[in-house]
């Protein structure tokens, strides 16, 4: 038995059980004729007291069921030698309990202390029936009341053992939940980045090679083409710097996005995909009210979309579709280009718009085949109806 109370409770009555201990030496000193009586009472109370001190203070040389062994031959001597001393059987009870370690150990010591005691008195005093009825019903009560305690204060401990035990076992699970919520958090974290850094600074920096390229091409021709060329240069490498700053900074409250409307947002960068590439593009883009994540979710699926048309479709028409519906908004875009095989798809872009959407409640859906373009579907379900 351990914890806080029951170190206070032994506490408690091993001051009770020594201040009686002591009572009885003193009196056997002081009151007892000398002889071998005398002598045997001190040495019994002497090795009880040693061998108590020991166990307490040098577990490792006496253990505590050779205490309680001792305890029981001096219960039965001092029975032996005065009458009255069976009564000391009543005060050491609980150091059985408290020093057995077992229930079942407990049951033992503490019933060899009983068996002991009275064979003793038997010994000194006879058999008789007022020895029956004072000792041995008195004896046997107090040993079976001290086994129902004894039990239930057993059970008691140990259901609070289990209930230590499940508790540190909840906090060590607790524990590792919370580590284990932290390293999804930094890989939640990394993927946002490198979706952010994909969607943004990477296909920036394509769109500057590929540029650069029709540029450098076209340096012997003096139709001007070079020049806007070299112009969407210069401008996507200071949205990509902008970019890189925000990304550093973790300052991107608008990630990227102008404020503004949706519409806008998207008509200002089919512009500019018209304008770095040639390619024809049609656009019907409603007014819708939303909110900033799906504004940026929206560009970003426009924009990789653009940016696949432009580095793999080989297409020469564009067509765009923005459009409330009554369970969100949708976004379409198609192209006439060569299509491919979306079951051999393993891009990190289609991956990034896809998470990005699921984010916010929505879906993608790519259809395509090889020879007949290629057609990308987004809805993102909105909580609140547009403005009107």
């Amino acid at each position: 038995m351990t914890g806080p109370f029951w170190e206070r409770t032994l506490q408690r009555w091993n001051a009770v059980c020594w201040a009686l201990y002591g009572l009885l030496a003193a009196a056997i000193v002081a009151l007892d004729p000398p002889g071998e009586a005398k002598i045997w009472s001190l040495v019994l109370i002497g090795a009880v007291a040693g061998s108590y001190a020991m166990v307490v203070r040098f577990p490792r040389v006496l253990r505590p069921h050779a205490y309680l062994g001792v305890l029981v031959v001096a219960l039965s001597g001092l029975a032996y030698l005065r009458p009255g001393y069976a009564a000391l059987f009543m005060v050491t009870l609980p150091h059985f309990w408290i020093f057995a370690g077992s229930w079942r150990a407990a049951v033992v010591f503490s019933g060899a202390g009983a068996v002991g005691t009275l064979a003793t008195s038997v010994l000194r005093a006879g058999w008789s029936a007022e020895f029956f009825t004072s000792n041995v019903v008195s004896t046997l009560i107090v040993y079976a009341a001290s086994v129902l305690i004894g039990t239930w204060v057993h059970q008691v401990v140990e259901e609070s053992h289990e209930r230590a035990r499940l508790l540190a076992e909840l906090e060590r699970a607790q524990a590792e939940l919370s580590r284990a919520h932290q390293r999804q958090g930094a890989a939640d974290e990394r993927e946002r980045m490198a979706r952010e850094i994909h969607d943004t600074l990477a296909q920036g920096f394509a769109s500057i090679i590929v540029l650069a390229e029709a540029a450098r091409s076209g340096l012997d021709r003096a139709d001007g083409r070079s020049a806007q060329q070299l112009r969407s240069i210069e401008s996507t490498a200071r949205e990509n710097l902008a970019e890189a700053r925000d990304l550093v900074g973790s300052a991107r409250q608008y990630g990227g996005a102008a404020a503004g409307s949706v519409a806008a947002t998207l008509r200002r960068t089919l512009d500019r995909f018209t304008e770095d590439t040639g390619l024809a593009v049609t656009a019907e883009l409603a007014e819708i009210n939303c909110d900033q994540q799906t504004r940026i979710a929206l560009l970003r699926c426009t924009q990789e979309s653009l940016a696949n048309v432009r580095k793999h479709a080989r297409a020469s028409t564009v067509g765009v579709v923005l459009a409330q519906q009554p369970y969100g908004v949708e976004l379409e875009i198609t192209d006439d280009g060569v299509g491919f095989e979306t079951a051999r798809s393993r891009g990190f872009g289609l991956d990034g718009m896809r998470k990005r959407l699921a984010e916010l409640g929505g879906e993608l859906a790519v259809t395509s085949s090889l020879g007949d373009g290629t057609r990308v579907w987004a809805m993102i379900p909105l909580e609140s109806e547009p403005l009107t």
